[in-house]
């Protein structure tokens, strides 16, 4: 992707959106709409539908009327597999479209949103596509007189609710294996990052997906997404945000229909540098990356720095060399480290994250304010906070913006006890040269993925799940499609 390709498709206009029911793009029944404002300049462009729960009813009933006729569910596997092949092809192809389109509404780096948006939709697709017909039903070890065989079906109709941060990577998540097992999806984009995933539905019903089996309702969480979450006839809600929203689905699926609700809700990730790490000037790359990509916008991201205090100085220098040089700025320049931060709301979520830490106690060492203010955009200076005690509200509440704390250790036992000691369990980091120690931290660290003398690069091939207030289910591997499955059992009297 060329500076020149990008700037050329940068400033296209973007016709008002609609919602996708029944594969027509259609208005809000209330007929307002919400303006898409993006981040990199403060100004509006576009509009998309302010969605009602009438809308979302109607969307529903699409997918439930799509499912129950089975145009989708009972087509051939090898159909249904080439239709998903074709989608992730025509994604392909409109690669750089749809990454321009979603960084100027979310605000990623482009370099970051090329590969982990569109590219990385593209590999969620075909891997799903190509299990399709690779995922085998059971035959129990019963005796000679009953035959026991266990199937796996689609459940019916699931509810995804995708974030801003990567609308494109989580909604292909969430989506390629839901539809790879034959269910029909109700999909409500966050209402900051609507854009690209409408015009992903608007391909996947160009690869001939039938009508309402892919169904698309924008608008606020406290409507369209409450609606989905209390709806009786959503049988599955897969979600990604905050703990506070996961709560409510929770609350709303106890009223209505018990539906299963699969929850990603964010994380407080921990990265242990020890001393004998094998390599200091990796691993401090490693923390930079693991923070500070797309503004620290990330539910993985290595947001507290646990570092053996005999190691500390050294490496905090190693950081603030780097930082000092971080560029952060325009989205769609290729050569931007990191871009805007999604609205202006959660700007002024991080800025007051840091106050309270400031005040708390914590030594501000880099960063700590607004850049870029004369845009008009939303943009926050990469920070760290050192000697940041472990009873303060930034070690211990997710922030999501670009903001390291930094706390001292000085054994093994002491790292594993402070990288537990939040409410989280989504990932963590360890650097090591003992392989033993590093086998034993794996061990003890309660969250979904560790990574070990790396921060990121899990491919799809391996489950991403959540342990304590993280969530449950997993998203990515062969894993993922037990959840959009029903088991089921038939006994054969022989």
């Amino acid at each position: 992707m060329l500076q020149t390709d990008i700037d050329r498709v940068r400033t296209a206009d973007i016709p008002p959106q609609g919602m996708i029911i029944n594969g027509q793009w259609q208005a809000s029944r209330s007929e307002e709409v919400l303006d898409v404002i993006s981040p990199i300049d403060g100004r509006t462009f576009t509009t998309i539908p302010r969605g009602t729960k009438a809308d979302v009813e109607a969307a529903v009933a699409s997918a439930r009327q799509s499912f129950e006729t089975g145009a989708w569910r009972n087509m051939p596997l090898m159909a249904r597999k080439a239709i998903l092949l074709k989608w992730a092809d025509l994604i392909e192809a409109d690669t750089l479209a749809l990454t321009v389109l979603g960084v100027r509404d979310n605000g990623t780096e482009i370099g970051m949103a090329e590969k982990a948006e569109a590219g990385s939709a593209i590999r969620t697709i075909r891997y799903y596509a190509e299990a399709i017909d690779k995922i085998y039903g059971e035959v129990a070890p019963t005796a000679d007189s009953h035959l026991g065989m266990i199937l796996r079906e689609p459940v019916g109709v699931v509810a995804a609710i995708v974030p801003w941060n990567f609308p494109l990577m989580i909604g292909a998540w969430k989506l390629a294996p839901s539809l790879a097992v034959g269910n029909s999806v109700v999909l409500k984009p966050a209402e900051t990052a609507s854009l690209s995933l409408l015009r992903l539905v608007h391909l996947a019903h160009e690869a001939g997906l039938p009508e309402g089996v892919l169904n698309v309702v924008t608008g606020t969480g406290d409507v369209v997404g409450d609606a989905l979450s209390a709806s009786m006839d959503v049988d599955i809600l897969a979600f990604t945000g905050s703990g506070r929203v996961g709560g409510l689905i929770l609350q709303n699926a106890g009223r209505s229909n018990c539906k299963r609700c699969y929850l990603e809700l964010g994380g407080k990730s921990p990265n242990v540098v020890f001393a004998d790490a094998l390599d200091m000037e990796q691993a401090a790359d490693a923390t930079i990356g693991g923070i500070f990509r797309n503004a620290g916008q990330v539910c993985v991201a290595g947001s507290r720095l646990l570092v053996e205090e005999s190691a500390k100085a050294e490496f905090v220098e190693m950081l603030n060399d780097r930082v000092a040089t971080f560029r952060t700025g325009d989205p769609l320049r290729i050569d931007t480290q990191a871009g805007a931060i999604n609205n202006a709301g959660q700007l002024e979520q991080i800025e007051q994250h840091v106050e309270t830490a400031v005040s708390q106690g914590a030594e501000l060492l880099a960063g700590g304010h607004r850049l870029h203010q004369e845009t008009g955009g939303f943009y926050f200076a990469p920070t760290i906070l050192d000697q940041v005690a472990p009873e303060s509200s930034v070690f211990r509440n997710e922030v999501f913006g670009p903001v390291l704390s930094v706390t001292g250790f000085s054994d093994e036992m002491e790292a594993a006890s402070l990288a537990n000691s939040t409410d989280y369990g989504l990932a963590a980091a360890v650097f090591t040269r003992d392989l033993g120690r590093a086998h034993r931290m794996v061990r003890s660290i309660k969250a979904g993925v560790v990574h070990v003398n790396c921060y990121g690069g899990p491919d799809i091939t391996v489950p991403l799940t959540g342990m304590k207030q993280s969530g449950n289910g997993s998203d990515k591997s062969l894993h993922a499609l037990d959840k959009f499955v029903d088991l089921k059992t038939a006994w054969i009297a022989l």
